[in-house]
């Protein structure tokens, strides 16, 4: 297997489909499970406008409730497509494997091992959704190894430009905290990363947001939006817990060069701390999804969310921006870019 064998194609390149997996466990929105599935019809109806989605569903009889609800989102039925396939959550970002390109033609499952974020006990249904799937989406499977052993990695966990470029952060996938790979450090990811999605260089931010129980997401914090440029989540406010860690990341970012290329960095405003429970929630607008001609983008009922529509319209030229209130789907400590992965073209 050569570095130049494989490629991660890029979220805004030409995607084929999404793979969402429908909502089931209560447990993730304790006492606001109630709203979820119209906030997943709303996502999914906005996606099949512009391409097919797949949906995985736990049984075939699901089906006929599921599409009711979706038909009072006015979703393209001949986009929707049903996957029947147990998963144990909804967070598809993580556990449906990264799909690749050989030689930038042939599409592969790139099947890393999914342990539930080094957290939860119940993942085994999500971990064996690569081989359930398949007989719909029928792409031959590797499995990345180092030294024998199977690579944890989530989705959520890695941002590329399509052009050999990562993003990703050290506290996820270097701390001892949620440990996914004991012993691995920064080449052995980076050794790893070169073989299976043709990374040159990986630029490693420090930390994540307050709340993340994936502990340091970089979907949460930094995201390509082209091949030299990158959103990055940013606050002002001195007092706020997220201040230190997002100002880290700004000037490692600013520092970083590879090949002489500068980026351009745009700092997208945090909204303000949301906690339900009181317990502080992820709430970020850079759990954002890139598809087709659009782009999904959480927000919170925030002053600042105008601001950040704002943003994205003036950078997203050539694709519609849509906002899609997240306040109670962010109680399961994901948002729009956690529920969805591409299937590229």
């Amino acid at each position: 297997m050569s570095k130049h064998l494989y490629r991660m194609p890029a979220e805004w390149e030409k995607q084929k489909s999404t793979i969402v997996a429908w909502p089931h466990n209560k447990n993730d929105w304790p006492n606001k499970f109630f709203s979820i599935p119209c906030l997943f019809a709303e996502i999914i109806s906005k996606i099949s406008k512009y391409q097919k989605v797949n949906i995985l569903i736990q049984r075939k009889r699901s089906i006929v409730e599921v599409a009711n609800l979706l038909n009072k989102f006015n979703s393209k039925n001949r986009n929707i497509n049903y996957l029947v396939c147990k998963t144990n959550r909804s967070w598809t970002r993580d556990s449906v494997p990264t799909i690749i390109k050989y030689k930038n033609k042939k599409k592969i499952f790139c099947n890393w091992k999914f342990n539930a974020w080094a957290k939860y006990k119940n993942f085994k249904q999500d971990e064996k959704i690569c081989q359930n799937i398949k007989k719909y989406i029928n792409y031959d499977i590797i499995k990345p190894v180092f030294k024998k052993k199977r690579i944890v990695l989530e989705g959520g966990s890695i941002d590329v430009n399509g052009d050999g470029l990562l993003l990703t952060s050290k506290e996820c996938l270097l701390s001892k905290v949620q440990q996914r790979n004991p012993g691995l450090n920064r080449r052995d990811y980076e050794f790893i990363f070169n073989k299976y999605l043709g990374v040159k260089k990986v630029i490693w931010l420090n930390k994540g947001i307050v709340g993340d129980d994936t502990h340091g997401h970089i979907d949460d914090i930094a995201r390509f939006v082209s091949k030299n440029r990158i959103f990055l989540a940013y606050e002002n406010k001195k007092k706020d817990k997220n201040f230190k860690n997002l100002n880290e990341n700004y000037n490692l970012l600013k520092k970083f060069n590879f090949e002489n290329v500068k980026f351009k960095i745009t700092k997208i405003p945090m909204p303000k701390p949301i906690f339900i429970d009181k317990i502080r929630v992820p709430a970020t607008y850079l759990n954002f999804y890139i598809a087709n001609k659009i782009v999904l983008l959480p927000i919170f009922d925030d002053p600042n969310d105008k601001i950040v529509i704002n943003i994205f319209r003036r950078e997203f030229k050539n694709r519609k921006i849509i906002p899609i209130n997240c306040r109670n789907l962010i109680w399961g400590f994901g948002a729009i870019h956690c529920l969805t992965q591409q299937e590229p073209a």
